[in-house]
């Protein structure tokens, strides 16, 4: 990667996709939900759990992207000037 600002974005990107993989696990929905409640809310949702997981997870992403593109068997300058 060309500087820390481009790894900055790439990580807040993978962050995001990383976080709607992670949202759907362990979300069990109440099976008589109280009146006015959306059927599929979650009853606990344990959102500050799922960040960490995300942010954890995306780190490692993050890590094997860094290594690919710093190890030069990818090379994404080459790649847009074949286009």
């Amino acid at each position: 990667m060309d500087g820390w600002v481009t790894g900055i974005f790439v990580y807040i990107i993978v962050w995001w996709v990383v976080l709607f993989a992670v949202l759907p696990w362990g979300v069990r929905t109440p099976e008589n939900p109280e009146p006015g409640m959306a059927h599929g809310a979650p009853v606990e949702p344990h959102i500050l759990r799922k960040f960490v997981a995300t942010s954890i997870v995306a780190l490692v992403v993050w890590l094997v992207i860094y290594a690919i593109a710093q190890s030069g068997l990818v090379s994404f300058r080459d790649m847009i000037k074949d286009m």
